[in-house]
């Protein structure tokens, strides 16, 4: 038995340069394992998301990458939130209005309301990356647990993100290069830890952490949102 789950990718270039279609679908490609009942892709200018697809709530209507009603931000996403309905009533008290019934789109408008701060009242399994086009940044962010996997590789003219290593290795067409220490690691316990890889670009992002990257090539973070020892009896 095999288990599937979905894949997330995206790219920012610095430069101000496109990114083509292909290029994202090549990245999204390479997880087809993940997610096997579709993909999308979310392409404008100098920024990308893609997104492969296993249909478990809101079948119809829930793919991805998903955007607000303004389309000023799209999320692709990997997970599942177990609280999206209590967050979606809260939601629709301040009057944001759902179009699907998916956990997807309740990210989308949580991060909308209370932006980097939106992680804080997510229960569940999550990885994903946004892109707010008013604020100009990427927003990724990874659950409490690190159930979900995320990782990123940052470059001084691009900035990409992938649910796994191989989307990240060939991006632009420049190869990484090895990470002597982690091998060290690997070699001596049979592990790489957060947030290293095998590769000196590529970084996991630590559970319970976030990640912003603006346009112009500016990272803020990792930052820890949740720790284990953190008394959140006070929020919802």
């Amino acid at each position: 038995h095999k288990i599937v789950m979905c894949g997330i990718a995206g790219i920012l270039r610095f430069d101000g340069s496109s990114v083509s279609p292909e290029e994202i679908k090549k990245m999204t490609n390479e997880m087809a394992h993940r997610g096997p009942d579709g993909e999308g892709y979310f392409v404008s200018q100098n920024i990308a998301l893609g997104h492969r697809r296993l249909s478990i709530i809101d079948i119809e209507t829930g793919k991805q990458p998903m955007t607000n009603e303004d389309k000023s931000v799209w999320i692709t996403y990997n997970g599942e939130l177990y609280n999206y309905k209590i967050l979606r009533t809260e939601l629709e008290k301040k009057n944001h209005i759902f179009t699907t019934k998916s956990d997807t789109e309740v990210i989308v408008h949580a991060y909308e309301e209370w932006g980097s701060d939106c992680v804080k009242k997510f229960r569940g399994m999550f990885a994903f990356g946004i892109v707010d086009l008013n604020a100009k940044c990427f927003f990724l962010a990874r659950d409490q647990f690190g159930i979900k996997p995320l990782c990123y590789r940052r470059e001084k003219d691009f900035f990409a993100f992938a649910s796994e290593i191989n989307p990240l290795i060939n991006c632009q067409d420049k190869l990484p290069t090895g990470n002597l220490l982690a091998i060290e690691f690997f070699l001596r316990y049979q592990y790489i830890p957060i947030p290293l890889t095998i590769y000196n670009e590529i970084k996991k992002l630590p559970p319970g952490h976030f990640l912003k990257c603006s346009f112009s090539g500016s990272t803020e973070g990792p930052t820890r949102y949740w720790d284990l020892n953190s008394d959140d009896k006070n929020e919802s």
